[in-house]
């Protein structure tokens, strides 16, 4: 209903600001002289204007009409057509995501690394320290344990490469994809800023084909996600020793990220503080000395002992001494879930189970006196390890030992004298037992496997089991 008065564009009627008169034709006041649709001009009702959304998008709600309208920049975009509201941005780095429980927390299942060909025995190892659900794949086992049992395999294990805890496992088809899904897991919840970490990666089968950049874009997530909480404030890199190694395994495009339970690969066992040239791994003289069926009872004589690295893990399987007592950090002591009474207990019982080997036993030789030096001062660091008998001796000065258990790993390539046929040595090996080890075993590793026709006698066995990048053959031969 139209009030008298309103013409156009009156504000007020009768009784309005200016005596009773209205902003009629002549504008403010009633002068004369006002611009059509400008001030004093006529103007339309804001009632009578056709209906469009205001300021809040409303019917009914009269606003100004949008400065994008008149062409003139306002420095933001119009709105959508559909007025719809925009979803929030979503930034390609974002932390603010639904985060992974570790796997291994959810199973107890973890996975033991070992070197190829030594499966079934690393698989009977590991059920003698308690695990369980052990399930044999190529160069490694699953299994399952509790904590205390977890603590006690990385502690004794003599066999065992490594130990990882997995962590996620999801599928990764681009880098992209690999940075996303490490960033799932809170990392900050594992270690501390100011420790530091390594990625070690294993890819086969797989659109991402380089270990390398596979790791740094593990590494570059676990830093972002860092910088995003404290600051820009990220740990370091330590490639030789961290704190944590995380372990990156990936097979047709599927991917597992694991915390390496051991710290570092357990064939270090920190007694070897020096070697010869090409020294045989601790991990695989320990195999060496398991498969041989050798009890601890027996006499053992190794004629080549190098640096002593087969008399050592004899030393160490006689005495039931853990492998890594010389250890003092493992990756299992960065797990959220660690709990150090538990490792104190464990640590204790298997100290405990350490005995006095005796003398004579076990014994060595070399001829080379630093080589001899070098035994002497790295069996030294074992419990009871300074009564070790080794002396300097070349093998075919040795006097007979009957009954025996020959352990050996005879130098090759490098590590020969200068000058000495190679051919000739090996064979004067083998004259050495068969004359003067009548009524023993022997197992003798090769690093190259092409020298095992050279000795000169009939092997009962022989297998295949590598060493670092050497593809060499462990040979038994029974010598009567």
């Amino acid at each position: 209903m139209s009030n008298p008065g309103h013409d156009g564009g009156s504000r007020g009627g009768s009784g309005g600001r200016n005596g009773g008169g209205s902003r009629g034709p002549g504008g403010r006041g009633g002068k004369p002289g006002g611009r059509p649709g400008g001030k004093g001009g006529d103007r339309p009702n804001r009632s009578d204007r056709p209906d469009r959304p205001g300021r809040s998008g409303r019917p009914g709600n009269p606003g100004r009409p949008s400065r994008h309208t008149s062409g003139k920049p306002s420095g933001r975009p119009p709105r959508r057509p559909d007025d719809a509201p925009r979803p929030a941005k979503r930034d390609r780095y974002t932390t603010q995501i639904d985060r992974v429980e570790p796997l291994y927390l959810k199973t107890n299942t973890y996975f033991a690394q070992i070197a190829g060909g030594l499966e079934e025995l690393g698989a009977k190892e590991l059920a003698s320290l308690g695990a369980t659900d052990i399930n044999i794949i190529n160069r490694g086992m699953d299994f399952k344990a509790d904590r205390e049992t977890l603590y006690r395999i990385n502690y004794r294990s003599r066999l065992i490469t490594r130990v990882l805890a997995p962590v996620h496992k999801f599928r990764a088809e681009n880098p992209e994809a690999l940075y996303l899904e490490t960033k799932r897991i809170d990392w900050t919840n594992i270690f501390r800023l100011d420790q530091t970490f390594a990625v070690f990666a294993n890819l086969s089968h797989s659109n991402i084909d380089h270990s390398h950049f596979a790791s740094l874009k593990v590494k570059d997530a676990v830093a972002d996600m860092f910088r995003k909480r404290y600051r820009q404030a990220r740990p370091n890199v330590d490639s030789d020793d961290p704190d944590l190694w995380i372990a990156l395994h990936m097979y047709d495009n599927e991917a597992t990220l694991s915390i390496d339970c051991s710290g570092g690969s357990l064939h270090k066992r920190g007694y070897r503080q020096q070697a010869v040239d090409a020294p045989i791994q601790e991990t695989l003289a320990a195999a060496i000395i398991e498969i041989s069926g050798w009890d601890g009872k027996q006499k053992l004589y190794d004629p080549m002992c190098g640096s002593g690295t087969l008399l050592s893990e004899a030393w160490i399987k006689a005495g039931n001494i853990p492998a890594q007592t010389l250890r003092r950090k493992f990756g299992f002591m960065m797990l959220p879930d660690y709990d150090r009474r538990v490792w104190v207990k464990v640590k204790f019982e298997e100290e405990n189970k350490i005995k006095l080997v005796r003398g004579g036993l076990i014994r060595g030789s070399d001829v080379d006196p630093k080589a001899v030096k070098m035994t002497r001062g790295n069996n030294a660091r074992l419990p009871g390890g300074d009564e070790l008998i080794v002396k300097t001796k070349d093998f075919r000065d040795l006097p007979d030992m009957e009954n025996h258990l020959i352990v050996c790993n005879p130098p090759y390539g490098v590590r020969l004298m200068k000058d000495e046929d190679m051919a000739s040595f090996y064979g004067q090996f083998g004259d050495f037992l068969k004359q003067k080890c009548k009524g023993s075993q022997a197992f003798i590793y090769f690093g190259d496997r092409e020298l095992v026709g050279t000795v000169g006698l009939k092997a009962s066995m022989k297998m295949p089991i590598r060493n670092g990048g050497l593809d060499g053959r462990l040979v038994w031969y029974e010598l009567y």
